[in-house]
């Protein structure tokens, strides 16, 4: 007998049932496509953080999250013995203009307070940077030491080699039993929004791409006319994404994709006639409140929701993981109150 059945092998489902695994939970994961088969099966892995400004709580949780990430990862990894790909590399940001350049100088002092001195939010000039940091036409980037990256695919194989060190079962169908989390993304959000009769979340396309150029292991991430260029572990680069809301095909790549290449390889023309080594599509949820949706299923009395992760999934995992497990195992509710359902509902 389990004692927490999870409904969905993603970034919050995974990491929520390693999580409970840890503290001596039987756990049982059910994914009829497997590990990584959506949102969380992609190619960017950008864990990014939002501005130090306009302070609440998704932006305080975030924090929280990202700056226990690389233990969590550790742990991870050296549990089972697979690398999910993690580094905290931090991230570069050309600054366009004089009035970019203002913000950019205000938040590196929000961000001495708001990050509790923990990481830094700075203006420094490109050439601090080597090859590897987009023009800018200021001569002037951002550098924050927050940002992390990690390789989502790998992330979820380290989860779930982790897992079975502690006797989890990873399976494609079986009975809900103990307690139960439905981590089930866009399907999920589409259930909730079926039931409502509104829209209480929905599913964006995402399109990415894997580049086979190598960054270096260390090289920051960079973030330019708002495309992600992710240098990975394994030396190869992941570009993007797109957010499209209308789409036909989930999985289909197409001229969208083209278009945040050519954006990447403007941003930085070494990336010009690099190798494509694959094109990705898939469908990330998106909450209404655009905050996770944690906490007790609107639908299924006595068992429990966590979806929406939209683009920052992987970077909420580590501690909607902790605040997940502390509500099912031990009764504590921590979950803040614009992440309940109800904030969607």
């Amino acid at each position: 007998m389990a004692d927490v059945t999870v409904f969905g092998a993603g970034a919050f489902g995974l990491a929520t049932a390693w999580a409970c695994a840890r503290r001596g939970a039987r756990v049982r994961v059910i994914d009829p496509f497997g590990p990584g088969a959506g949102a969380s099966g992609g190619l960017v892995g950008a864990l990014a953080p939002h501005v130090p400004e306009n302070w609440n709580d998704k932006k305080a949780f975030q924090l929280d999250s990202l700056l226990m990430a690389e233990d969590f990862w550790a742990g991870v990894e050296a549990a089972g013995g697979t690398s999910a790909g993690y580094g905290r590399t931090g991230r570069l940001q050309p600054i366009a203009d004089d009035h970019a350049l203002e913000l950019a100088r205000a938040r590196a002092i929000t961000a001495a307070d708001l990050w509790q001195g923990r990481a830094t939010w700075a203006v420094r000039p490109v050439g601090d940077f080597g090859p590897w940091a987009p023009p800018s036409p200021t001569g002037l980037l951002i550098h924050d030491s927050l940002s992390a990256r990690m390789h989502p695919r790998r992330a979820c194989a380290a989860l779930v080699a982790a897992l079975k060190t502690k006797g989890a079962e990873i399976v494609a169908e079986g009975s809900l039993e103990g307690q139960v989390l439905h981590a089930t993304g866009a399907a999920g959000l589409a259930e909730l929004s079926a039931h409502f009769g509104k829209v209480v979340g929905n599913a964006v396309k995402g399109q990415a791409a894997l580049l086979a150029y190598d960054a270096g292991p260390e090289a920051p991430q960079l973030f330019a006319d708002a495309v992600h260029i992710v240098p990975h572990a394994d030396g190869t680069l992941a570009i993007g994404s797109t957010s499209e809301r209308e789409f036909d095909d989930a999985t289909a790549t197409d001229a969208q994709l083209d278009a945040v290449i050519a954006r990447a390889v403007a941003a930085m023309p070494v990336l010009a006639d690099v190798p494509v080594l694959e094109r990705w599509a898939g469908l990330r949820p998106r909450s209404k409140s655009r905050a996770p949706m944690l906490g007790a299923h609107p639908l299924h009395p006595g068992q429990f929701i966590a979806n929406g992760g939209f683009k920052i999934g992987f970077g909420m995992a580590p501690k909607v993981a902790e605040v997940m497990a502390d509500l099912m195992l031990e009764g504590r509710d921590a979950i803040p109150d614009g992440f309940r359902p109800e904030a969607s509902l």
